[in-house]
């Protein structure tokens, strides 16, 4: 049966639910269920390409990149398929809006909190956490006590949610059968009437789109589906374990295919010294 909304695994379907002025309010609200802690009244997008503190450091390029009216900086990931050091990768990028708020003078060190999200499609495959959907992940000290509360890694491992529609209890559980499930679905179920879930699911209907948007996500669809396949596969086969072999492999078949530099470095790890050499 043909799909009647956007896979939102996709460059454009991601974009096009959370990253859009328009879609702000959508994405307000997944992101209140995710971080009940902190109140988000508005968003601001900010600048999704960082660099380090000189023109030679390692660049951060993020699927969006915001900024909540009391400055607290939330990054969103989408991560299509395995990927070696994925967690370390996470780590490095939160450095960004971290040092990004250092103050020239007389400065007293005070931050704003950093919210990082891992939207995974796939599973971190950890027998302790297997299973698990949302891992919350922050700075404890000896005694399991939070040290820091103004940093935190959220990881959702989507293939993990098994809920079905009678089993969903709370918001977080409708944005994650949502996004997990949204290709599928044909006819809206009921318990998505709500004004922002309707929002979402306009934003998402293929038949709103224009020719030219059509054309761009029947692309990214293509894109995602036979760039989790060879990653995936070369996982299952063993051929990446963290070697610079498996790594060229990878950015290969991402050129081949026409993924931008940036998404190709977001992969591999390899700097685009080294991808424009292949």
């Amino acid at each position: 049966m043909k799909a009647k909304y956007v896979n939102p695994f996709t460059d454009f379907g991601f974009k096009k639910l959370f990253g859009e002025e328009a879609s702000k309010h959508i994405l307000i609200d997944f992101l209140t269920s995710l971080l009940p802690e902190s109140n988000i009244v508005s968003l601001s997008f900010k600048d999704k390409s960082k660099l380090g503190i000189t023109k030679d450091d390692r660049k951060a390029v993020y699927d969006i990149y915001c900024e909540t009216k009391s400055g607290e900086k939330i990054i969103v990931e989408l991560q299509k398929a395995k990927q070696n050091y994925f967690k370390d990768r996470t780590i490095f990028y939160s450095t960004f809006p971290i040092q990004e708020q250092a103050e020239t003078g007389d400065w007293d060190f005070e931050l704003k909190a950093v919210f990082c999200i891992g939207i995974l499609d796939f599973t971190f495959d950890e027998k302790k956490q297997k299973g698990e959907v949302v891992h919350n992940v922050q700075l404890k000290d000896q005694n399991n006590q939070v040290f820091y509360k103004k940093l935190k890694f959220v990881y959702l491992e989507m293939p993990n949610f098994t809920k079905n529609e009678q089993e969903l209890s709370n918001r977080l559980d409708k944005w994650l059968y949502f996004i997990k499930h949204l290709e599928d679905i044909q006819e809206i179920p009921e318990i998505f009437k709500d004004k922002i879930f309707s929002d979402a699911f306009q934003k998402a209907s293929i038949a709103n789109f224009t020719s030219k948007e059509r054309e761009d996500y029947e692309e990214s669809l293509k894109i995602y589906r036979d760039l989790k396949n060879v990653i995936d596969t070369a996982f299952d086969e063993g051929k990446i374990e963290g070697k610079i072999e498996g790594k060229i492999e990878i950015a290969l078949t991402a050129k081949k295919m026409g993924l931008s530099i940036e998404d190709i470095i977001k992969l591999t790890g390899l700097s685009e010294k080294d991808i424009e050499k292949l």
